[in-house]
């Protein structure tokens, strides 16, 4: 299987950059690493494997093709479109935010 290339939007790359920011700020430099290489690990395997992400977002909100990801013993969550050349990353939230919500307001 070859793997598709992953594009990340704006959002995403800021995203990316203020949890690193955050967890600099609390002085926490393995858990910075430690989600930066989770993240990267979540990346390879959507690359790989990009079905294998939750519709459960998708179903929810009537978003045809959204997927998430969970990255593992962190909180965060990757939101993503398989396209026919790559994958588009959205966003790559915190879980315990009000999903939902800001879900609703990308697909008005």
């Amino acid at each position: 299987m070859i793997p598709k290339p992953l594009i990340p939007r704006m959002l995403a790359n800021r995203d990316v950059e203020e949890i690193m920011e955050y967890y600099l700020q609390q002085n926490a430099i393995q858990a910075a690493f430690g989600f930066l290489s989770a993240l990267e690990q979540a990346y390879a395997h959507i690359s790989y494997y990009p079905t294998s992400g939750s519709l459960r977002y998708s179903l929810e909100l009537n978003l045809p093709g959204l997927r998430t990801w969970s990255l593992p013993r962190y909180p965060h969550i990757i939101f993503y479109v398989e396209q026919p050349d790559h994958i588009d990353i959205w966003r790559i939230l915190h879980g315990q935010r009000d999903l939902p919500s800001w879900l609703r307001e990308i697909s008005a």
